[in-house]
């Protein structure tokens, strides 16, 4: 994820995003390209008719009511990208954890010799302030 995580978004963000899922909803309803294609057009026009627009208040206002539009006109059954959540194959391929790269053949490790001389020195630094917080492990014996 990339920007600011405070929750502010500029109004340019905010147009952009609404053009977006506005786009979003026209794929929805048409199937046909050239009808899309006809329906995005006057969409792009509608955007470009109050690009110029000075005054926040007024495009705040635009906005609002374009969100609202949006919400009117929302497909009943939205499609949905397969990996993106909600779709049929989103989280179906589970990355594998960090320490399997441990397990790897010594050949196999060969192959990549930069990454693996850099990973060993971030393990080395990961444990050094792991001991600077929590102290040395102790080995455990049981009774």
């Amino acid at each position: 994820m990339s920007g600011s995580l405070t929750g502010l978004t500029t109004h340019t963000r905010k147009v952009q995003s609404l053009y977006k899922r506005s786009l979003r909803m026209l794929e929805n309803w048409y199937d046909r390209r050239e009808v899309y294609r006809y329906h995005a057009v006057l969409m792009r026009q509608r955007f470009d008719q109050n690009k110029d627009i000075g005054d926040i208040r007024i495009a705040k206002d635009l906005i609002s009511k374009g969100e609202t539009e949006l919400f009117e006109n929302a497909h009943w059954h939205p499609r949905k990208f397969p990996d993106s959540p909600g779709g049929v194959a989103y989280g179906r391929e589970v990355p594998p954890p960090d320490w399997v790269a441990d397990y790897w053949h010594p050949l196999e490790k060969a192959q990549y010799p930069e990454y693996f001389a850099r990973r060993e020195q971030r393990k080395k630094e990961y444990v050094k302030l792991w001991e600077d917080k929590y102290g040395k492990a102790s080995t455990f014996t049981p009774h």
